[in-house]
């Protein structure tokens, strides 16, 4: 991996913090932009769409082996600019999100869209989004060859 790395650092940061503060949303939720998205405090013991719920040690650690699996594939794989930061959103996203599954049991979420009926969601589920939309872009709209063994 490249020096990439400090977007994980960045993210998992800013997700420790939002995850902090949380809990102090008022219970009736604060509206960020009327009508498109706000604050609600939410805790979720599963994952995206409270799949496995209740399974927090499961989800860490299918979390930690996923993370283990790609830090020890892309250590010998030479990736472009716009994968590796799709890639470093994911794993500090993923990161964030293992690190409450192991310590509470629980993934707080925070982030509400007011526009549509969308599950409550945080700053790590974001990145992981944002990442994978990334890789997903450089897979399919990147130049042939990028991606080679060292």
């Amino acid at each position: 991996m490249r020096k990439e790395i400090w977007i994980s650092a960045a993210v998992f940061a800013a997700d420790r913090v939002t995850k902090a503060l949380a809990p102090r949303i008022p219970a009736e939720g604060l509206e960020l932009i009327p009508g498109v998205i706000g604050l609600r405090y939410a805790e979720n013991t599963g994952m995206a769409f409270s799949l496995l719920s209740g399974r927090p040690w499961l989800l860490g650690m299918l979390s930690l082996a996923v993370i283990l699996a790609g830090f020890l594939y892309l250590r010998k794989k030479q990736v472009s600019l716009p994968a590796m930061t799709g890639l470093m959103l994911m794993l500090g996203g993923a990161a964030g999100n293992m690190l409450d599954r192991f310590v509470s049991g629980a993934v707080p979420d925070m982030i509400e869209t007011l526009f549509i009926s969308f599950p409550i969601f945080n700053l790590a589920d974001t990145a992981l989004t944002v990442g994978c939309i990334l890789v997903m872009a450089d897979l399919l709209f990147g130049k042939r060859g990028e991606l080679k063994n060292e």
